[in-house]
């Protein structure tokens, strides 16, 4: 069957894909849209993002009901908790879909990527007592939460700044995912809402049909990696934690080449 001139393989590739998203961000709290950032091979940007994400959205609250006993209460929020991300995030979405549609990304998706790739391979081999840890305070945490606000409005993965900051304060894995879970489901909602009302065209038959194809995949896959999660140490869930980021790095490199490439041919054509 085709949907709106996608083939029966296209489908099943994107399936695939979403289900190993789905299974890497129930296991780890984030990255579903690194691993699913593939997917933007076989979706134009302004279709995919959005669909990563609602799917990121649906992922986070599948995962956050399963681990209410690691949650902090609302009322502890602040300044510990999630609150101060939120509030920074609140101030980059509205950037960063600004940029997604008005401005091309490529070069910083390129720097981005790059960075986390970077960071994840000298987290992984650097000599385990190598390290020292960060302090931080309520604007710091706010700065960190509006940097991944302006990342996640136009590449949909917003928490990988607040992954890189939890890691260099070495918190530990319930603290970070207290953290982190409820930041990326209230910047995903929000990026959804402001996109909804801007562009609703955006969200068509197409986008609708995929979601209904996609859901019935990506919530058991998620419920599947929650359960590898609690098997989980502080140590391996923080070697887990770099690992996609490296691979939420990879996922923007991969997604700013053919951008960049058209970029550089341009300029070359231009005699630049």
């Amino acid at each position: 069957m085709l949907i709106d001139g996608f083939p029966p393989l296209t489908i099943a590739l994107l399936v695939a894909i979403l289900a190993a998203s789905a299974l890497m961000s129930g296991l780890s709290g984030f990255g579903f849209s690194a691993i699913g950032a593939l997917c933007l091979i076989l979706l134009p940007p302004k279709l995919g993002v959005p669909l990563l994400m609602t799917l990121s959205a649906a992922n986070q609250l599948m995962s956050l009901r399963q681990l209410k006993a690691d949650m902090k209460p609302i009322r502890q929020w602040w300044p510990d908790g999630p609150a101060p991300y939120l509030l920074g995030g609140l101030v980059g979405v509205p950037i960063g879909l600004a940029i997604l549609g008005a401005l091309p990304t490529a070069k910083l998706m390129l720097v981005f990527g790059g960075f986390l790739v970077i960071y994840a391979i000298y987290s992984l081999v650097r000599p385990h007592g190598a390290h020292a840890t960060v302090q931080g305070n309520w604007l710091t945490s706010s700065l960190v939460g509006m940097s991944g606000g302006v990342i996640g409005g136009f590449t949909a993965f917003p928490g990988a700044p607040v992954v890189v900051w939890s890691g260099l304060r070495h918190l530990p894995k319930r603290e970070s995912r207290a953290i982190v879970q409820p930041y990326i489901l209230g910047l995903q909602i929000l990026s959804i809402a402001l996109l909804a009302l801007q562009k609703p065209e955006t969200f068509g038959k197409t986008y609708w049909l995929l979601v209904a194809i996609t859901v019935p995949i990506v919530l058991p896959c998620t419920l599947i990696g929650v359960r590898l999660y609690k098997s989980l140490s502080d140590v391996n869930f923080r070697r887990v934690t770099f690992i996609l980021l490296g691979v939420s790095g990879l996922g923007l490199l991969l997604k700013a080449a053919p951008s960049f490439a058209g970029v550089v041919h341009a300029a070359k054509v231009a005699g630049l």
